[in-house]
């Protein structure tokens, strides 16, 4: 009887070291959507925009969630930059470090944003209501401890956020490991985001307005669009089998 050779097995996609560097990488970018958008935009709400918020009952465990959401978005941050450097590093390693100490600063002026808000929280549990409290005092120092978190918000998520869309973008255009549009995304509103939060710093801008808007939606829809294309198809091959050998320093 004739043995027919059977065909090799195919090796799942999870053994695939860049797969599963590619496919953890968008993850960590998804988990920061997750993460911060609930955060900012419900969780912290009360802290945020309740002057009062130090001397009334307060929302406390809403407050505190929110921060530790922003917590696990600093976290994420960071895991992004360190998961992809060894990938990137074969494109150009010295703009992959940029990358990676972007990212780390970028989570550093988060957390400093978080511990300002938390800060409020106690302030509010150990003095509010307090017979021999300074209500004056307290609302004061509160609502310089939301001021850190706003300034911390417009350089954290705003300029290290174009910094990084043009430090990554500009790794993955001319890699080519994931179709060009998306990171050209990041390399057009960059530069229109670091114009916005600067104008925004300055006094002339608001985060509300049009122009504020339409900066943000590229670096929104490039971070958006590359974790869902890394966990969706990963690296393209073609690209990955372009890049110089590991080791090799650029």
């Amino acid at each position: 009887m004739a043995l027919t050779a059977s065909a090799p097995a195919q090796a799942p996609v999870a053994s695939d070291p860049l797969r599963r560097t590619a496919f953890l990488g968008g993850l960590l970018y998804l988990i920061t959507f997750a993460a911060s958008i609930p955060a900012a935009f419900y969780f912290l709400a009360p802290v945020l925009d309740d002057p009062a918020y130090v001397l009334g009952a307060g929302a406390d465990t809403r407050v505190i969630t929110g921060g530790l959401l922003d917590i696990v978005n600093a976290v994420a941050c960071i895991g992004t930059a360190v998961v992809l450097f060894p990938v990137l590093k074969r494109q150009n390693q010295t703009l992959a470090l940029g990358f990676v100490t972007s990212r780390l600063l970028e989570a550093a002026i988060i957390a400093i944003g978080v511990v300002s808000l938390l800060a409020v929280v106690t302030l509010r549990q150990d003095l509010a209501g307090a017979p021999d409290a300074d209500t004056g005092s307290l609302s004061t120092t509160a609502a310089g401890l939301v001021a850190v978190r706003d300034l911390t918000f417009h350089v954290g998520p705003g300029f290290m956020a174009a910094l990084n869309a043009f430090l990554l973008g500009t790794l993955m255009y001319r890699s080519g490991l994931v179709p060009r549009l998306i990171p050209l995304m990041g390399l057009v509103g960059a530069p229109l985001l670091l114009a916005a939060k600067t104008a925004t710093v300055y006094g002339v801008n608001d985060d509300t307005t049009v122009w504020s808007l339409v900066a943000l939606a590229p670096i929104f829809l490039w971070e958006l669009s590359l974790g869902i294309y890394l966990v969706v198809r990963g690296f393209r091959p073609s690209a990955v089998a372009a890049l110089p050998p590991m080791g090799t320093i650029r």
